[in-house]
C-alpha cells in the first residue's frame, strides 16, 4: 500500500531516514572508538540498503526493513529505557507507527484487540490546512504557531481512559518544493492568516501534491491524565456576576500568553445579559474589557456589526481581526468592534464567545498592540481550552464554597478531612487578599507538636517469589521450545537449528544456577528475534505444526510469554493489597470516630500507613494524651485484626505468601508540612527528618549480633528507642494477650545500628489466629498453617 494512496495534501510523503543518518557521518571520527563503531554499523545498514536513505512510499517496505530500521533507531530508541519511556517513529499526519519502545506497545496490548490507535483532536478536514502551515514554516520561514496539543485516548487495564500527549521531534525531516509549486509571497501571506476555514485558497496557493516530504517523526509520549492544567484554568476564572457577590479573574494574561505562546497580548472579558441584548464589564483585579473600552455597558447591536453579531450570539462561533488598521480603513470606521479596537491602539484581536447549551453567557477578548499576531489559525489553539472556561464562568456563579473549592484544587490536591479546614481558612484568606487588592498568597499549611504513628504489613519474600515465578514460566516456554527445536533437528537437519538447540540449554542452565536481574529480558528478547521468526518457518512442516501450535497457544496474548506463575503472582499481589487496604480503611472509620487525626496509606509490597494526632491539627482545645495513646493501642489491635485478615484469606490465593507486621515508635512530637510539588505532607526540620529515615529503613533492620530480621512472619514488631516508649507498650501488649491476640513469647530486642540511627530496640510477639470469624480457638502462626494444610 501507498502511503499517499487515498490522501489529499500538499505533501508527498517518502519515509526517509537521510537526514537522520546524517548525524552519524559526524561521529564516525568520534575520539570514543565505541561512539565511532556505532556510527560505521548504523551507516553500513544505510550502504546495504540505499532505499532507507533514498526514502519510500510503500509500506510493505517498512515490514520487509523492519529489523535494519530497528538498528539505524537503535540509539533513539534505547533498550535500557524501552520499558520506561512511552516513545514511537512513525509516518506524521498517519497512523502508521513502524518502530515503537516496549511501554508503547504494553499500553496498546493492555487496550485490548479491538482498540483501534488514533490522534482523537487532529481533524481530518484539517489536515490539508495543517499541511499547508508546516509549508509556510519550513520553508518561508513564518513563525505561524500552530502547535496544538495532540492526544492518544487509551484504556488501561481498568477500561478507565487515559489519555497521552504527544510530542513531535520533526529534526529529521525535509520539505521540497517541486517545480509546479507556486511561490508564497508576503501577500499570499497576509490573505492565509484572515482565511484559516477557506480550504480552497489554501489548495489555491498550496496545490496538491506541490512538496516532497522526506523524513519521519520521533513522537516522545506523556501521560497527562493528572494533568493540573485544568485546575489552573478553572480557578483561574472566579469571577462573579455581578449582580451577586462580586469576585475576580486572576492570571488570565497569563495562561493565554503561555496557551498562545504569544508574550505580549492582553485579556478581557464581558459579561452578556441575555434578558437586556447587553454586554456589560466585569469588575474584579486586573479585569478589563476591549470590546466596551470605557463603557460600563453597550447594546450588543451598538457593540457589534450585523456579521459580528450573528456569528457571536447565533452561531457561537469565534472571529480574528488580524490587522485592525486594515479592516478600519476597509470598513472606513463603520463597524463598531473594529472602531474600538482602533481607538485602544489594538493592531489585532480575536472574540471567542462563551457559551453553553443554553446560550452565550460571555465574550473572551484577546488581543495585541502588533497586526497579525492573533489571527483566525492561532484561534483555533482556543478550541481545547474553551469547554474548560465554559465550566469555569458557570462555577464562577455559584456560592464561595465552591470558589474556595476550586482554589483548593489548584494549589492542593485530595486534602485529608481531619486537616480540610486548615486549606479551607487558607483559600478564604486568599479570596480576601484579592478582594483588597493585594497579592493573593496561598501560605504555608503547617502543624506543630503532632505525634507521629506509623506502621506496616509486609508481604515476605516478594521478590523471591517474584524470581521463583519468572523462572518457572521461562523453564515451561523454553522447554517447549528445546522440545521443538529438537524436532526440527530430526526433520530437516540444519546446523543452525543445533546452535539455536544449544542456546536454549544454555538459557536454562541460567535459570537454574545464575538467574540475573536482566536475564528475564535478555531471554524474551532471543525468543523474539532469534526463535519466533523460525517458528513462522517449521510450520509449514506438516510433523511440527500441531507441537508449534500448541506453544504459541500457550503463549499469553498480552504480554507476549508464557504468563502462568508470574501472573498467579501478580493476581495474589494485588488481591492482598487490596483487602489489607480495604481492612484498614474500614477501621479507619470508627478511630476517626474516636478523635479525629490525620491517615494515609499506600499500597506497596504491603500496605503501610501514616497517622499524626496533636492539638494543632483540631480546631478546638480537646487534645489530650489519652487520645494518642488510645490511637496507639487501636493501631496494635487493628495490626492483629490484619494478620488474622489476611491469614484467613490465604488459602484462596494462587501464591501462597507470608506477611509480617511492623509499628514504629517515635515519642517525640514533630512538625509536618504541606509540599505543594509533592502534593503531600512531610514532616520539617533536621530532627524531625531522623524520623522519616528511620520509617524507610527499619524493617530491614537486623538483631544486634545476628543475621536475624526484626520483622517475622507470624510476629508483630514493636520499634522504639526510648524506655517509657517500652514500658508503653508492653502494657498495651499485656492488654491485648488478655484478648488473645497476642501471645505469651514476648521479646525485648536490641537493633544493629542503621545508617545515622542508633539505640533502637524492638518489642516482638507472636500474633494469634482464628481460621475464620466464627472460630473461638486461637492459634499460634505454625499451628495456624498445620490447620490450614489439613
Amino acid at each position: 500500500m501507498d502511503v499517499n494512496e487515498g490522501i489529499e495534501s500538499p505533501l508527498v510523503i517518502k519515509v526517509s531516514f537521510n537526514k537522520f543518518l546524517n548525524q552519524y557521518e559526524n561521529l564516525i571520527e568520534a575520539d570514543n572508538d565505541f561512539i565511532a563503531a556505532n556510527a560505521r554499523r548504523v551507516l553500513k545498514i544505510a550502504e546495504d540498503h540505499p532505499i532507507l536513505r533514498d526514502g519510500f512510499s510503500d509500506l510493505a517496505i517498512l515490514q520487509k526493513f523492519e529489523k535494519e530500521i530497528e538498528g539505524i533507531l537503535q540509539d533513539a530508541f534505547s533498550p535500557v529505557l524501552t520499558k520506561n519511556e512511552i516513545k514511537t517513529a512513525s509516518v506524521p499526519f498517519l497512523n502508521v507507527i513502524f518502530n515503537s519502545s516496549q511501554r508503547f506497545k504494553s499500553i496498546l496490548k493492555t487496550a485490548g484487540d479491538d482498540f483501534e490507535l488514533e490522534i482523537k483532536n487532529m481533524p481530518t478536514d484539517q489536515r490539508y490546512i495543517i499541511a499547508c502551515t508546516i509549508i509556510l514554516n519550513f520553508c518561508y520561514g513564518y513563525n505561524l504557531n500552530f502547535k496544538r496539543p495532540f492526544f492518544y485516548e487509551i484504556p488501561d487495564a481498568n477500561g478507565i481512559m487515559r489519555y497521552y500527549k504527544i510530542l513531535y521531534n520533526a529534526d529529521f525531516t525535509e520539505i521540497i518544493p517541486k517545480k509546479n509549486a507556486p511561490k508564497i509571497t508576503d501577500e499570499d501571506y497576509a490573505q492565509l492568516l484572515d482565511n484559516f476555514e477557506n480550504i480552497d485558497l489554501w489548495k489555491k496557493k498550496f496545490p496538491p501534491n506541490s512538496y516532497d516530504f522526506k523524513g519521519f517523526v520521533i513522537s516522545n509520549i506523556f501521560d497527562v491524565t493528572d494533568d493540573q492544567s485544568i485546575s489552573n484554568i478553572k480557578s483561574s476564572l472566579i469571577g462573579e456576576d455581578k449582580r451577586k457577590n462580586e469576585g475576580f479573574m486572576e492570571d488570565f494574561h497569563e495562561i493565554f500568553r503561555s496557551l498562545l505562546g504569544l508574550k505580549n497580548i492582553k485579556v478581557g472579558f464581558s459579561i452578556y445579559n441575555k434578558d437586556k441584548d447587553t454586554f456589560e464589564r466585569v469588575y474584579g483585579a486586573g479585569m478589563n474589557s476591549f470590546l466596551l473600552n470605557n463603557l460600563e455597558v453597550s447594546n450588543c447591536s451598538d457593540a457589534l456589526c450585523r456579521w459580528s453579531y450573528d456569528r457571536l450570539l447565533r452561531e457561537n462561533k469565534y472571529f480574528s481581526i488580524s490587522n485592525v488598521e486594515k479592516a478600519f480603513a476597509k470598513s472606513q470606521g463603520h463597524a463598531p468592534h473594529i472602531k474600538v479596537l482602533h481607538q485602544q491602539g489594538i493592531k489585532s484581536a480575536i472574540f471567542a464567545p462563551i457559551a453553553n447549551d443554553e446560550g452565550l453567557m460571555g465574550i473572551l477578548e484577546l488581543v495585541s498592540e502588533k497586526p497579525e499576531v492573533l489571527n483566525s489559525i492561532n484561534a483555533n489553539k482556543l478550541v481545547d481550552v474553551m469547554p474548560f472556561i465554559v465550566s469555569a464562568v458557570e462555577r464562577s456563579k455559584n456560592e464561595e464554597e465552591n470558589l474556595i473549592d476550586a482554589i483548593i484544587q489548584q494549589e492542593c490536591t485530595s486534602i485529608h478531612h481531619s486537616v480540610r479546614w486548615r486549606f479551607e481558612l487558607e483559600a478564604r484568606n486568599y479570596i480576601k487578599d484579592q478582594i483588597n487588592g493585594n497579592e493573593p498568597n496561598f501560605n504555608k499549611i503547617a502543624f506543630d507538636d503532632i505525634y507521629p504513628l506509623f506502621g506496616q504489613i509486609d508481604i515476605k519474600g516478594s521478590s523471591e517469589a517474584r524470581n521463583t515465578a519468572t523462572k518457572l514460566d521461562l523453564t515451561i516456554q523454553l522447554s517447549a521450545l528445546q522440545s521443538i527445536m529438537q524436532n526440527a533437528i530430526n526433520q530437516e537437519a540444519l546446523p543452525i537449528y543445533e546452535q539455536y538447540l544449544y542456546q536454549i540449554n544454555e538459557w536454562l542452565e541460567t535459570l537454574d544456577n545464575n538467574f540475573q536481574v536482566d536475564s528475564e529480558q535478555q531471554i524474551n528478547t532471543f525468543i523474539k528475534y532469534d526463535l519466533n521468526p523460525v517458528l513462522d518457518h517449521l510450520k509449514s512442516f506438516e510433523n511440527l505444526e500441531g507441537e508449534i501450535e500448541n506453544y504459541l497457544n500457550s503463549i499469553d496474548n498480552k504480554v507476549g510469554t508464557v504468563y502462568i506463575n508470574r501472573k498467579n503472582y501478580d493476581e495474589t499481589i494485588a488481591t492482598i493489597n487490596k483487602n489489607l487496604a480495604s481492612v484498614l480503611d474500614e477501621k479507619q472509620i470508627g478511630a476517626q470516630a474516636m478523635y479525629p487525626h490525620y491517615f494515609e496509606r499506600f499500597k506497596t509490597d504491603g500496605v503501610e500507613h501514616n497517622m499524626y494526632i496533636g492539638e494543632s491539627l483540631t480546631k478546638e482545645d480537646s487534645f489530650s494524651p489519652i487520645y494518642l495513646y488510645n490511637l496507639r493501642l487501636w493501631q496494635l489491635q487493628i495490626m492483629c485484626e490484619m494478620e488474622n485478615s489476611y491469614y484467613q484469606m490465604q488459602p484462596n490465593f494462587p501464591v501462597k505468601l507470608d506477611v509480617a507486621s511492623m509499628i514504629l515508635v517515635f515519642n517525640q512530637p514533630l512538625s509536618i508540612s504541606f509540599r505543594m510539588d509533592e502534593k503531600q505532607f512531610d514532616v520539617d526540620g533536621t530532627y524531625n527528618a531522623r524520623y522519616e529515615i528511620v520509617k524507610k529503613r527499619v524493617d530491614k533492620a537486623f538483631i544486634k549480633g545476628t543475621n536475624e530480621r526484626v520483622t517475622q512472619k507470624g510476629k508483630i514488631s514493636i520499634v522504639y528507642s526510648q524506655k517509657q516508649d517500652e514500658e508503653e507498650y508492653l502494657r498495651y501488649v499485656k492488654f491485648l494477650q488478655s484478648k488473645n491476640y497476642l501471645d505469651n513469647d514476648v521479646e525485648i530486642l536490641d537493633l544493629q545500628d542503621l545508617q545515622a540511627v542508633t539505640g533502637l530496640k524492638a518489642i516482638r510477639v507472636s500474633v494469634l489466629y482464628h481460621k475464620d470469624n466464627n472460630d473461638k480457638e486461637y492459634y499460634t502462626y505454625d499451628d495456624l498453617m498445620k490447620e490450614i494444610s489439613n
